[in-house]
């Protein structure tokens, strides 16, 4: 227990951890599973673009990757809302090197972050 602490407060010091500079990209791509068809979609959006997807709507945010490397692990803030419902079923960040950090949990669909679209 006292090693996971001291690890953590190591973790908090300034200058431990080396930040990444991150570019915003114009889009981004994610991948829909359709659990009950078993149909996989592709989605190319636009930041602030909505696809709609049988009963699911997907709003992509935003999209980032690190400005060293972009080809790199890209940051993905989508929006996911199903039928008419004023509740997102997920409203957040992704990570695509990640999927299961940030997961949307559905019965029917799930939905993960791909990459950033830089050109």
């Amino acid at each position: 227990m006292l090693r996971v602490l001291t690890l953590s407060a190591a973790v908090c010091l300034p200058g431990f951890a080396m930040a990444q500079e991150a570019v915003t990209a114009t889009g981004g791509e994610l991948r829909v599973l359709d659990k009950l068809t078993g149909e996989v979609t592709d989605l190319k959006l636009q930041n602030g673009e909505i696809a709609t997807l049988g009963f699911l709507s997907v709003t992509l945010n935003e999209c980032r990757y690190p400005a060293a490397n972009p080809s790199g692990d890209a940051f993905i803030e989508i929006m996911v809302t199903y039928r008419d419902d004023p509740e997102p079923l997920f409203d957040g960040w992704m990570l695509a090197s990640s999927p299961a950090l940030e997961a949307m949990d559905h019965a029917r669909y799930d939905v993960w972050a791909l990459r950033c679209i830089t050109s």
